[in-house]
C-alpha cells in the first residue's frame, strides 16, 4: 500500500515502509501541517503489524533544513499558551518517532539543522552522505534547542550537545559520526546500497525482539 500525504509520501515495499518529507521547494523544512503529518504517519506504522522497518528520507537536495522560517516568524506572534501547545506538537512528533516499535532507517543527504537534525536524533539507526552539513542552529536563531534536546544527548552525549548548542556551528558527516550521531558515512553514490544492507540486517531480526530491545532502552534512559 501506498498512502499520500500533504507533506510527506509513505511508500510500502513488503515489510519495509518509506517515508519521504516532500516539501523540497523549502527543503523539507518543518511547518504545522508537517509536523503533524510526521507524527500522525508515526503513530499509524506503529498500529500496522506488516511493516517491519521504516526508513526516514527527504526528497530534493536536503533531508530536512530546520523550522520553515514562515512558521518560525508567525509563531513570533503567538501568546505564550499558543507557543506552549506549538511546542508540545513538536515534541510529539520526535516522540512518535522515539516510541515507534519498530527499527527507524535515516537516509539523509544535503543538510539535516535544528529539528532536521533532530530527526536524524531520534532514528535508530543514521546512514548518511559525506557531504551532508548539519547544525543545531537554534541559538542562532535566538532560541534554545528544547524539543530536540533529550533526544540528542542521548545520542551525542552531554559534552557535545553542550558545545554544539552553544556554538550552532555547522559540521560534517564525519563530526556526525565522531560523536555518534550518525552511524555511517558514504559517498552519495553508495547511500541507497548502505542504506539497503541497514534494512537487510534490520530484517534479519525477530519484531518481537526489536520492540522489547527500544523499550528497554528508553526505560533505561
Amino acid at each position: 500500500m501506498a498512502e499520500n500525504y500533504g507533506n510527506l509520501r509513505r511508500t510500502d515495499e513488503g515489510p519495509v515502509t518509506t517515508v519521504a518529507l516532500a516539501r523540497p521547494e523549502a527543503r523539507n523544512a518543518l511547518d504545522a501541517a508537517i509536523i503533524g503529518e510526521i507524527t500522525r504517519c508515526f503513530e499509524d506504522l506503529a498500529e500496522d503489524e506488516s511493516v517491519r522497518v521504516v526508513v526516514l528520507t527527504g526528497e530534493g537536495p536536503a533531508f530536512c533544513a530546520g523550522a520553515d522560517v514562515g512558521y518560525m516568524r508567525e509563531t513570533g506572534g503567538f501568546s505564550y499558551e499558543k507557543n506552549l501547545e506549538d511546542a508540545r506538537r513538536l515534541a510529539d512528533m520526535f516522540l512518535a518517532l522515539d516510541d515507534l516499535p519498530k527499527p527507524i532507517v535515516a537516509r539523509v543527504r544535503g543538510a539535516a539543522i535544528g529539528g532536521g537534525a533532530g530527526l536524524v536524533a531520534a532514528a535508530d539507526v543514521a546512514v548518511v552522505e559525506e557531504a551532508t552539513q548539519f547544525a543545531f542552529s537554534e541559538v542562532r536563531l535566538g532560541i534554545a534547542p528544547a524539543t530536540i534536546a533529550p533526544f540528542v544527548v542521548r545520542k551525542i552525549g552531554y559534552s557535545h550537545a553542550r558545545a554544539l548548542f552553544l556554538t550552532g556551528e555547522r559540521f560534517n558527516g564525519g563530526r556526525a559520526r565522531e560523536i555518534g550521531l550518525v552511524h555511517e558515512v558514504v559517498p552519495e553514490r553508495d547511500l541507497d546500497s548502505a542504506v539497503e544492507r541497514v534494512v537487510t540486517q534490520l530484517l534479519q531480526g525477530g519484531p518481537a525482539a526489536q520492540a522489547a530491545i527500544k523499550e528497554l532502552l528508553r526505560s533505561g534512559s
